[in-house]
């Protein structure tokens, strides 16, 4: 795996005594989307914000293509686009004259192709020359990733980057971030959206408190820590689990009108045939069977559970 970005030992203790971060290590690859989850508080931002150089580090190193964060400064962000949770912008400034300013800020020349064809990529060009303040949310939401692609960045940031837009805005951001990944571009994405890294994430990292307390392929992680659930739906209900079931550890649902029980999906023997009979053994009947594979919800709502 070549790394395009290196984490080595980061902390970061507010001078309030606020630790944000404690001992993160981390690599990503190039060209990999990579999500950060996390519930508010947890780190997400404060992480971005030292490798894009927006806040200072209390310890541990960080090198963007292998040059320091710190020591190389102007080398490491001119390689970065960030996308922040916020729209800073002149609000009474065009589209076009925003995403020109930002490009110079980098003392990229001039290039109206690259411009325009960021525009187009993102559906703002028939925008262009509207001042920001007339956009829609979602409109505003695309300028800041115009912004932030405007000096060719290798490496994109993106803090919450759908948050309160409309589901068909959602998926459009979607497709533009598959098709810069495509053409060579690392994505690291933060987000409350567990269905976004679902859909997008090569591989996922999940902070709890400061820590990182995991980083897995997304496929590895739902196969290690998923489960399925058979829901048994019962003709009567059961006061209680007999104690002849106590083996399965089924639990008890709906007013005793179904009986869930948890097992490994990747078990030969997981028990269900063994339960089935049993049921009948007992004459407890029922009319429906269903199952359930664990969602990366499911998963994540369990680490951050398990840390705290």
């Amino acid at each position: 795996m070549q790394s395009v970005i290196s984490i080595s030992n980061l902390g970061k203790t507010y001078a309030s005594g606020l630790t944000a971060l404690k001992g993160v290590n981390l690599e990503i690859a190039k060209g990999e989307i990579f999500a950060l989850l996390g519930p508010n508080g947890a780190g997400k931002t404060t992480l971005i914000s030292i490798v894009c150089g927006i806040v200072t580090p209390s310890e541990g190193k960080v090198a963007v293509a292998g040059f320091d964060i710190l020591s190389d400064y102007r080398e490491t962000r001119s390689r970065i686009g960030l996308v922040p949770q916020e729209l800073h912008t002149d609000m009474f400034e065009t589209v076009w004259a925003t995403v020109g300013f930002s490009r110079g800020l980098f003392g990229r020349p001039p290039s109206p192709p690259h411009l325009e064809k960021v525009l187009r990529d993102l559906s703002l060009w028939e925008k262009r020359n509207d001042k920001i303040m007339t956009l829609s949310g979602g409109m505003k939401r695309r300028v800041l990733i115009a912004k932030a692609l405007a000096h060719e960045p290798e490496i994109l940031f993106l803090d919450e980057p759908t948050a309160g837009v409309d589901v068909e805005l959602r998926r459009d951001m979607w497709a533009l971030v598959r098709k810069l990944r495509d053409s060579g571009v690392t994505i690291i994405l933060t987000t409350h959206y567990i269905e976004e890294a679902e859909e997008m994430a090569d591989r996922i990292g999940v902070v709890s408190r400061g820590e990182l307390i995991v980083v897995e392929e997304k496929a590895k992680l739902m196969a290690k820590l998923g489960k399925k659930q058979l829901t048994v739906h019962l003709v009567a209900p059961l006061e209680r689990v007999p104690e002849s079931l106590a083996q399965w550890k089924p639990v008890l649902k709906k007013e005793g009108r179904q009986l869930e029980y948890t097992f490994d999906a990747h078990e030969e023997r997981n028990g269900i045939p063994s339960l089935l009979r049993r049921l009948d053994e007992l004459a407890i009947g029922y009319d429906d069977l269903q199952t359930h594979q664990s969602s990366l919800e499911d998963i994540f709502v369990s680490l951050v559970s398990e840390k705290a």
